[in-house]
């Protein structure tokens, strides 16, 4: 594989390394899952059984259309949250940003990535320090120069200002989304929940919580922009990982966004995602850290 041939600064790229934490590593044992799920915020206690299978299909797809996959291990001391692996780290081509969480209880994450990305040679740009916050939801690359950042109970002032001094001197333009306080702090709400870029030219929104500035930004920098409806916030409709340009992944029960995504041309794949996604708030671009994508 040379290097030179491929970037991890696109969401839309034709995904081809790609690192999960699979739910066994994560959720560890049903009695952890158990203990652990109402103080974490979750909508509802999964399933341990069906977690494992519907994980277990989730990682096929990610098999058949990536070239790598690079499964993190388990990790004494790491929530339930660390299958949600996008969260702890930003993947540049000039190293590994190591974030600073900003939900407490998944503060031990990011040393969790340095220690996996160092044993696999990759390097460390840098990291979140504080009292900044960063979450990698929070981040979305709209091209190859240039990234969003969302400005939210979990990402503050002070981590967008580190990660712009880490990108701005190697010509990244980093550009901020001020989002509203929804519902709330125990919420987890991030820029992805509401956007998901799918080609140079197509991003799936949820404009009712988009800011207006930011939204027109999209719309000026060319995007098509598919209306994730009301009904399907919730079940995750904004959450979609590109597989390649057009070609998406989503969690299964949003039939109006699927539609909508191939009235674009888009290609869809779908997922059980009840016990991994739905009741922990996570979708595809959480449930993995994209590290390579071919130019």
């Amino acid at each position: 594989m040379k290097l030179e041939n491929f970037t991890t600064q696109s969401e839309y790229l034709p995904l081809a390394s790609v690192c999960i934490r699979p739910v066994a590593n994560a959720f560890r044992s049903e009695q952890n899952l158990s203990d652990a799920w109402e103080s974490l915020n979750y909508l509802g206690l999964p399933d341990f059984t069906k977690a494992l299978f519907q994980y277990q299909n989730f990682q096929k797809i990610l098999e058949e259309q990536a070239g790598e996959i690079l499964p993190m291990p388990s990790t004494d001391g790491l929530s339930l949250d660390s299958l949600y692996c996008r969260d702890a780290s930003i993947a540049t081509d000039h190293g590994m940003i190591l974030c600073r969480m900003g939900k407490p209880a998944r503060r031990d994450e990011p040393a969790d990535h340095k220690v996996f990305y160092e044993a696999l040679g990759m390097p460390i740009l840098g990291s979140i320090e504080a009292p900044g916050t960063l979450e990698g939801g929070d981040v979305a690359w709209l091209d190859t120069r240039t990234l969003a950042v969302g400005h939210t109970y979990r990402t503050n002032a002070s981590g967008i200002e580190q990660l712009r001094g880490l990108l701005s001197p190697k010509g990244v333009e980093v550009i901020t989304a001020d989002l509203p306080h929804f519902r709330g702090p125990s919420d987890v709400f991030h820029l992805m929940s509401i956007l998901s870029p799918v080609d140079r030219d197509l991003a799936v929104v949820y404009s009712p919580l988009m800011p207006v500035v930011f939204r027109n930004t999209l719309l000026d920098r060319g995007f098509t922009l598919v209306e994730v409806p009301e009904e399907e916030y919730d079940t995750l409709g904004c959450n979609v990982l590109a597989l390649a340009p057009r070609k998406c992944l989503m969690a299964e029960g949003n039939p109006k966004t699927e539609a909508a995504l191939r009235a674009a041309g888009a290609k869809v794949i779908t997922y059980a995602g009840s016990e991994i996604s739905l009741k922990g708030g996570g979708g595809p671009t959480c449930l993995t850290r994209p590290y390579l994508r071919q130019n």
